[in-house]
């Protein structure tokens, strides 16, 4: 069953509470999404270590052909 936008950035502000969380559907088929997830605590820490806590956030949605989330385009960063 595809998730909804809302359903994706609530399960990232969990994790992320005080983060600009903007997501966006690609494709307008519920599985094919874009991220962009701005959050203090990704300062100092590499892109690959940003995204890595972002998909930890999601909480096995996007695992294995039977995930809920089949797609996600996923910018991170440290504010400006």
């Amino acid at each position: 069953m595809p998730m909804q936008a809302q359903e994706i950035e609530d399960l990232i502000r969990e994790t992320f509470p005080e983060a600009k969380i903007t997501i966006t559907d690609l494709a307008g088929d519920g599985n094919h999404y874009a991220a962009e997830v701005v959050d203090e605590s990704f300062r100092g820490k590499n892109r690959v270590q940003q995204q890595r806590a972002v998909y930890a956030a999601l909480k096995g949605k996007m695992d294995g052909p039977s995930g809920e989330l089949h797609a996600l385009a996923l910018t991170t960063k440290a504010p400006d």
